[in-house]
């Protein structure tokens, strides 16, 4: 049974471990024209070979009586090491009785072939064994590949998610007169204080990474605005604040209204919750549901400090720019509403690093 070039999921080389210099020429006489032969002359240098690179070995031939190491405990290490289904193990011995055919085959031994030797029978016994282990690691090898396929998709999938997220609240975000670094910088707070603050501790990666990418969805609900309240350069009007208002329960209601969205997305639950009650306040006199306290989820609460710190320290149509510590003292004075203590805590110590968000702001 001749080895095809192309079949490169295993070696081609029998490692013969036996004391017995004949035996071992009258098997690799069975097998040279078939495999390429090593040879080892008893269980311990055996078992240096097949440890030494365990990929070099498509079958092992192993005789049982054997000085410094005999087969049974060449198989033991082996099993130990758990080789014994990687690599197909035969004992080729004269010598068996039922306590060592026992201890083989629990060891994980896949034949046990008695001396002398039967060639064509041998052959056929250790060639179709040979041949499973390949198909075995063959099909293994195309179930990673189509693994690796479905997770590189997946990947493309929540990238192209992403992307049609980011490009949607940043066409809100120019319509609202501003640059699409807002929302950048919003994710980027969102992220950071999570990841560096207490007010992450218990969260995943993934659940972090997933707040972030809801918090650029805060504001989607301006879509329905018009654009005659949402550019206004000057103050709004006690009516044209209560629409402007409505931009959180129709964010809510738009990101409702997108099945894949709402279905297969784990950041749904995020960005519904944020983009309705980014405008409440922990005193209760927010936004559209009155919450107040620990009724406003620690998500929304973070993205409503962080849209308030990145509206403050920025150009508006409707305002220029405050100084650094002016914006501070507005925050801590609750000038622009209030905040959990443990949030406000957590923002300050923060915010050094944040503020080099606003080297160059807009």
């Amino acid at each position: 049974m001749a080895m095809h070039e192309e079949d490169n999921y295993m070696s081609d080389m029998i490692l013969i471990v036996d004391d017995d210099e004949i035996n071992r020429g009258i098997l690799d006489n069975i097998f040279s024209p078939y495999y390429s032969i090593d040879e080892a002359c008893d269980g311990e240098e055996g078992l240096k070979k097949i440890l030494g690179d365990k990929d070099k070995y498509c079958a092992v031939l192993l005789d049982v009586m054997m000085p410094k190491m005999n087969g049974i405990e060449v198989l033991r290490r082996l099993a130990d090491a758990e080789l014994t289904d990687k690599i197909p193990v035969f004992l080729i011995t004269a010598e068996v009785n039922s306590e060592n055919m026992h201890d083989a085959y629990r060891l994980g031994v896949m034949d046990v072939i008695l001396k002398p030797v039967t060639p064509y029978i041998v052959l056929r016994r250790i060639n179709s064994v040979v041949e499973l282990f390949r198909a075995r690691k063959r099909l293994g090898n195309r179930v990673e590949q189509q693994n690796i396929k479905l997770l590189e998709n997946a990947k493309k999938i929540i990238e192209l998610n992403q992307g049609m997220i980011e490009a949607l609240s940043t066409a809100i975000e120019f319509r609202n007169g501003e640059s699409g670094e807002h929302v950048r910088r919003i994710h980027d707070i969102t992220k950071f204080l999570l990841e560096s603050t207490e007010l992450g501790e218990g969260m995943t990666p993934d659940e972090i990474n997933n707040i972030a990418l809801a918090s650029i969805m805060h504001d989607v609900g301006k879509i329905a605005i018009p654009d005659n309240i949402l550019g206004k350069p000057g103050r709004l009007t006690k009516e044209e604040f209560e629409v402007m208002k409505t931009h959180t329960t129709q964010g809510a209601l738009l990101l409702e209204k997108i099945p894949q969205l709402r279905e297969n997305n784990a950041v749904y639950r995020y960005a519904y919750d944020i983009a309705r009650h980014h405008h409440e306040r922990f005193d209760g006199r927010g936004y559209p549901d009155g919450l107040k306290g620990d009724e406003i989820s620690l998500w929304a609460q973070i993205v409503s400090l962080a849209d308030v710190y990145d509206a403050l320290s920025c150009k508006r149509c409707y305002k220029d720019a405050y100084p650094r510590d002016k914006v501070l003292q507005m925050i801590r004075d609750g000038e622009c509403g209030t905040f959990s203590p443990k949030l406000l805590e957590c923002f300050f110590k923060a915010e050094p690093t944040l503020s080099e968000l606003y080297k160059n702001p807009e």
